[in-house]
Parts: C-alpha cells; structure tokens; sequence
C-alpha cells in the first residue's frame, strides 16, 4: 500500500491510512528521503493517526526516518500516536528515542514552524 505524500510549503506530510506491511515501511522510508532530497524540504510529518498498533520493526523504521531525514538537514515529526498505541509501545519497550512526536498534525506543523524561524 503505498502511503500518500503531500508537499506543503517547504514540509512534507505522510499519512498513513492503514497498517502497512514490513515492505511497504521499506518503500516509505525510500520515497520520503527521496522527497526530501528531490523537493529540499525542511521537515517531514508523519502522521500515524489511524494505526492501531506501532511493532518493533514499524517504530524502529520511523526511527530510521528520522534519523537519515536528520542527516540530511530535515526535521521529522511523528504525529497522532494514540494512547492505547503509547501504553502498548512502553510495554514493550518501544521508544520513539531520537524522534520528536506531537499529539496532532496542527502541532506537528507548529513545531516545525518554530524550528525555521529558531534557524533564521
């Protein structure tokens, strides 16, 4: 399933619709960097607000994202991570170490603003 990336402004916005198959991880993490090499952007939001459910293999691929998106001069922030998602990820010792989280997209979209105008 491929997952749609919006460009808004200098940011792009991913939002994840369904669960995805350890695959389908794969090919967003390749099109996000892509993206933001291609489109030079300053941030990367992904948004999880539909999953009901982050596995080891899931949350270490956001991990990744952000970090490579990091190296490349990007910030990235994962957004609408629901409580019961948070509850099971600390259960299992799942962290979203390394990455910025927001509760919505309007947050998301807010700390990134910060950010730039922090850099300016």
């Amino acid at each position: 399933m491929e997952v749609p990336i919006l460009k808004q402004g200098r940011f792009l916005i991913a939002t994840i619709q369904a669960a995805l198959s350890d695959a389908d991880l794969v090919l967003l993490r390749r099109a996000l960097i892509d993206k933001v090499v291609y489109f030079r952007s300053l941030g990367v939001i992904v948004d999880v607000t539909a999953l009901d459910v982050l596995d080891s293999f899931a949350t270490r691929t956001l991990r990744d994202i952000a970090s490579v998106i990091r190296l490349r001069g990007a910030q990235t922030v994962i957004v609408g991570i629901q409580p019961e998602v948070a509850f099971s990820m600390v259960q299992l010792g799942l962290t979203m170490e390394g990455a910025v989280t927001a509760l919505d997209l309007e947050e998301g979209l807010a700390h990134l603003q910060s950010r730039i105008r922090a850099d300016s």
